[in-house]
């Protein structure tokens, strides 16, 4: 691979996720402001111009490394790809409760925000949703490797499933069903998006062509709401990922936007702790009430909930303290740590 960035890292990847998890917090940013105020602005229109994509390529992601893992044995394999999120999940939760329990409590009472929180283990809570389907959609791939179920028929049957549009009423039901398919390709398909990427590298001008014509068919189908059609939502999905993937190919090749890069490094820092300066922010802003365009708001709230994490984790690093809130401390393993661990921790 051509895109090889810092040891053990590949630059347009870390592009990649910086994208996707600018768009995820500036969604929840968005319509925080716009329950609010009644109003989203000009944000509201690049939400939706995101809507497509925005989800499958942040599930294609997560896939792309699975080969160089899937055939572990089953202890190491649950440890890295299930363990590690339910470390983080059950963290963040709690805290997550802890901040909003007394206004819980004031609508349900406490035995309600008990409540609340035991059903938060069966249907995922908030914006945490993601990282409690992802070891789902692991733990399915590692099955599905184990039992030799030919590729093609899984994506037939996952493409289906996102077709379907299935609402049950259950997150993790009606997400798997609608992104399982992002996940499995970014698995099986990762050679050859390896290759696309390194293609756009060497040919700036195609890649930039076809940024510019899926632009223009996305913000078309979004416009005339056609987006969400069965067959169309599943199409849009692919082709946006693989716009992300040729944008964040094409930064990595002119070494542009070194913050994004580093979002996408710590993206699991910004997805875990976002919610608190994303609410404090908002809340400050419309109090003030001096800025009154909903979009204008709506842009702060996001960068702000998107640096804040950084700067947190900057501040923990200096100070040395408070790792475990985003890197998993050694007794929350149940197989061996990895080396570089040991070393040299990384959230990612």
């Amino acid at each position: 691979m051509k895109t090889q960035g810092i040891p053990g890292r590949i630059d347009w990847v870390d592009y990649a996720k910086g994208f996707c998890i600018f768009l995820v917090v500036m969604l929840h940013s968005t319509k925080g402001v716009g329950k609010a105020t009644g109003e989203m602005g000009f944000m509201g229109d690049i939400v939706a111009f995101a809507a497509p994509f925005r989800m499958p390529d942040f599930f294609m992601i997560s896939g792309l490394f699975l080969a160089l893992t899937i055939g572990r044995d089953w202890r190491l394999y649950l440890d890295r790809k299930v363990v590690h999120f339910f470390y983080f999940y059950v963290l963040w939760l709690t805290i997550q409760f802890g901040m909003k329990a007394p206004s819980f409590a004031g609508d349900t009472g406490w035995d309600g925000v008990a409540m609340q929180y035991a059903l938060a283990f069966v249907q995922p809570f908030g914006t945490l949703w993601f990282i409690y389907a992802l070891p789902v959609f692991f733990v399915i791939t590692k099955l599905l490797h184990s039992l030799k179920v030919p590729w093609q028929a899984t994506m037939l049957v996952a493409a289906a499933l996102q077709i379907s549009d299935i609402h049950t009423g259950s997150v993790l039901v009606d997400e798997t069903a609608s992104r399982f398919v992002y996940f499995f390709a970014g698995y099986i398909l990762a050679g050859k998006i390896f290759v696309v990427a390194d293609w756009v590298r060497d040919n700036t001008i195609k890649g930039l062509a076809f940024t510019f014509l899926w632009a223009l068919v996305n913000g078309l189908f979004v416009a005339y709401g056609y987006s969400e059609l069965p067959f169309v939502s599943l199409a849009l999905g692919g082709l946006g990922a693989l716009a992300v993937i040729t944008v964040s190919a094409l930064l990595s090749k002119v070494k542009a936007l070194d913050l994004l890069r580093y979002m996408g490094q710590n993206s699991i820092v910004i997805y875990l702790s976002f919610f608190f300066p994303m609410a404090v922010s908002r809340t400050i802003l419309l109090k003030l009430g001096i800025i009154q365009d909903a979009g204008v708001i709506s842009l702060i709230v996001t960068c702000v909930a998107t640096i804040s994490p950084v700067i947190l984790f900057w501040l923990i690093n200096k100070v040395g303290y408070g790792h475990f809130l985003f890197k998993r401390p050694a007794w929350a393993y149940i197989a061996e740590l990895p080396r570089a661990k040991r070393v040299a921790p990384s959230p990612t």
